[in-house]
């Protein structure tokens, strides 16, 4: 895990990464800029439990190109969830928050992940131990109010504009943040690899 101290807020932000583009660089970017983070986790996960990961590249691979597309010192590639052999992520949440006592993290997820947020392995204990910033990806803006995650934790939704008090706020607590968005997505650039 990076090197962190008290007090400090940190964004979370995992995924497959399968591969790292620029869109997931704008989500890093808005969290950084809108949440006041010290620092951004880019979290390479060894798979999705969810995803087939037959294809799937290397972890060491997919930590080379997420470094490669990353210039701001606050972000650290980090690949620490194979070490600890976790399968899901509220794993890995527990653990990180067992660690890192007095740290103010952060979850980070674009809006396309919303959706599906509810079939995530204990998705309502991440969302009871973490304050979760989603982050407007195209095609999400209006969906995501329609999401079952949305709709169960409807009350402890907070206001963009306290954004940078999200980390702070004893959780549940979210927010949803409007900002620029890519037309990038992994699937479709590895579609596009697949048929040239």
């Amino acid at each position: 895990m990076p090197y962190v101290e008290k007090g400090m807020t940190v964004g979370l932000f995992g995924g497959s990464f399968n591969p790292p583009h620029d869109g997931h660089n704008l989500v890093a970017e808005i969290a950084l800029r809108r949440l006041g983070l010290n620092q951004l986790w880019w979290m390479v996960t060894p798979g999705n439990p969810l995803k087939d990961t037959s294809q799937l590249p290397s972890l060491a691979e997919r930590i080379q190109l997420s470094e490669e597309i990353n210039d701001d010192p606050r972000i650290k590639v980090t690949g620490f969830e194979a070490s600890f052999d976790t399968a899901y992520t509220a794993q890995t949440l527990a653990m990180i928050h067992q660690r890192n006592i007095g740290v103010n993290f952060v979850w980070i997820m674009g809006a396309d992940n919303l959706a599906s947020f509810h079939k995530w392995q204990d998705w309502q204990i991440i969302a009871k131990t973490f304050p979760i910033a989603v982050i407007d990806r195209p095609g999400s803006t209006l969906s995501y109010l329609s999401s079952i995650m949305a709709k169960t934790f409807d009350y402890a939704r907070v206001d963009e504009n306290d954004a940078p008090a999200l980390a702070r706020l004893k959780a549940p607590a979210w927010t949803f943040i409007h900002g620029p968005r890519s037309p990038l997505s992994s699937t479709a650039i590895r579609n596009k690899t697949k048929n040239l």
